[in-house]
């Protein structure tokens, strides 16, 4: 027994002092690295053969380690810091814009409801030429925000170009707390219907209690018998905050998400705290290649316990979990410390870093692994959130990218709407519209060469230096004549395509955002989709494994 005792002592002291040599090993590491990174700092900062700014030099630095690693682990800078408030709070001081370069010109591409710059008349299409009397230009855009911002209270002067530049317009527009809307859209759509549509775009503090609130007013309405929760585009935020919105949808006491760090110990479960308020109407998440982290939580949950339908396209993967660690000086260290899984154990990250960079002592994922959901239908790991149903929601005409990608269906839409304001947008004509654009189209000479021409433009190219002629070129002559007017077939046959996204736009002039958003619904594959399942139950619950 003494001698049993005696091992277990010996291998116990053993084990501790193997973990505190570990220990020390790193720590020696650091030590040393961290002696020699400023003797390097310390030497170039005063002998290198011109002066550098060590502030700006010690920067780069940072950053330079800090790219061996993930995009996700960053440092903030001081000027970020109010970046950070915004992620997390949900808030800003400002006046309520969203800003974008269109044709080379700072332009108003959105106005947030209820806030000073909707109330003092600025509009979507204003072009910004000024801010508190300084000349704007499209290279001034990524400090622009910056300008417009500031403490609620005080003063900011917009000079701005409207109607085809028509009209010089001054505002002074007084900065207020704009609180951003996480919910974009909460109501039944279509109308008439018992289907409820929410739009989350983000993931900060206020979310979880948006969705509560709007599902609560909704059901006051009439009785909900179906959702489509839409988390395309959204980038995620808080962890936190996404187990509070899966907690308006699961039941109680059901595991959400975990999150695993590099300690073996620091595992941490999350579960849903309270009753939902939606337990058992019908659900249908959408998402993208756009929908990342907290959004791939919410759907991996919801898949996971089998709740709703996932439809749309494979989401980004992003499984890794960032904390943010004030530092010195008001600037902060946003640093990866966990992964997160879902409740059937799947990592959904994506991308392994640890296969570009050598600091790496482990690979960062998990080989793809199959996984099983309560109903036991399959899922997989490392590779993000795959729909149960797979359905593409793209722009099929490569001219209608081209008209979107170079401002020509939004500047459409300010000229129109200038000149028809007085018109009600339900009694707008869908030829005289499209026959407007042809001809405003005609009037900009706007430059378009399609795929299929640029590829031959190459190939001639090729003959003419290889001087190949006769029927080969002959051919091709023949073939770019017949291109001639292909830009006006392309026009007609995605007609109905062009119009779509004309009459959106419009649909934010004459009405707002949420009308436009209602607009879009109309043309959304991906939306009627859901829709059309909701009506077919044996498929609806075929998909997930229900009652078979």
């Amino acid at each position: 027994m003494k001698k049993t005792v005696f091992i277990l002592v010996l291998l116990s002291a053993l084990i501790v002092g193997f973990y505190i040599q570990r220990s020390g090993d790193i720590y020696y590491e650091i030590s040393k690295n961290m002696e020699l990174f400023g003797k390097v700092y310390k030497e170039i900062s005063f002998n290198y053969v011109d002066e550098i700014n060590p502030e700006e030099f010690m920067r780069e630095g940072i950053k330079g380690m800090l790219k061996s690693l993930d995009p996700y682990t960053v440092f903030i800078d001081e000027s970020k810091q109010e970046d950070i408030d915004l992620m997390t709070n949900g808030k800003y001081g400002g006046i309520g814009v969203t800003i974008g370069v269109r044709n080379d010109r700072v332009t108003i591409t959105e106005i947030l409801e209820g806030y000073a710059a909707q109330k003092q008349g600025l509009r979507i299409g204003d072009v910004v030429i000024e801010v508190d009397g300084e000349p704007i230009t499209s290279s001034d855009i990524d400090n622009l925000s910056a300008k417009v911002k500031g403490e609620p209270g005080t003063t900011v002067q917009l000079r701005v170009l409207r109607n085809n530049d028509k009209d010089t317009l001054q505002f002074n527009i007084v900065r207020e707390e704009i609180i951003i809307r996480n919910l974009v859209y909460a109501g039944f759509y279509p109308a008439n219907s018992n289907n409820v549509y929410l739009k989350l775009s983000n993931f900060s503090r206020s979310a979880a209690e948006e969705i509560k609130n709007a599902l609560k007013k909704l059901k006051e309405e009439k009785p909900i018998e179906s959702i489509v929760l839409d988390l395309r585009g959204n980038p995620g935020g808080l962890l936190d905050v996404a187990v509070d919105v899966c907690n308006k949808f699961l039941k109680k006491d059901l595991l959400i998400v975990s999150t695993k760090g590099r300690d073996p110990g620091s595992e941490k479960k999350y579960f849903a705290k309270e009753e939902p308020i939606v337990p058992n109407e019908k659900l249908i998440v959408l998402i993208n290649e756009n929908s990342a982290s907290a959004s791939e939580i919410v759907a991996g949950a919801i898949q996971d316990h089998d709740r709703g339908i996932i439809l749309g396209t494979q989401s980004f993967g992003k499984g890794l979990v960032q904390t943010i660690t004030p530092i010195s000086y008001n600037t902060s260290l946003k640093i990866t410390t966990a992964k997160y899984y879902t409740p059937s154990g799947r990592c959904i990250q994506k991308i392994d870093y640890s296969k570009k960079n050598k600091v790496f002592s482990s690979p960062l994922i998990d080989d793809k692994s199959e996984f099983t959901t309560d109903n036991n239908r399959k899922v997989y790991s490392a590779g993000g959130i795959t729909p149960d149903t797979l359905v593409k929601f793209e722009i099929e005409g490569e001219i209608t990218k081209e008209l979107l990608a170079k401002g020509i269906i939004f500047d459409f839409a300010d000229k129109f709407y200038y000149q028809n304001q007085s018109a009600k947008f339900e009694n707008l004509n869908d030829s005289r519209i499209f026959n407007e654009f042809i001809s405003y189209i005609k009037s900009k000479e706007f430059n378009y060469t399609p795929e299929v021409e640029k590829k031959l433009n190459s190939l001639m190219e090729d003959l003419e230096k290889n001087k190949i002629n006769g029927k080969i070129l002959s051919a091709a002559n023949k073939l770019k004549d017949e291109l001639k007017n292909y830009f006006e077939k392309e026009l007609d046959k995605y007609k109905s395509e062009i119009l779509s996204y004309i009459k959106i736009e419009l649909a934010n002039r004459y009405y707002n955002q949420q009308k436009g958003l209602e607009e879009s619904l109309k043309y959304d594959k991906q939306f009627n989709t859901a829709i059309t399942l909701f009506k077919n139950e044996s498929v609806f619950n075929k998909l997930l494994n229900k009652g078979l």
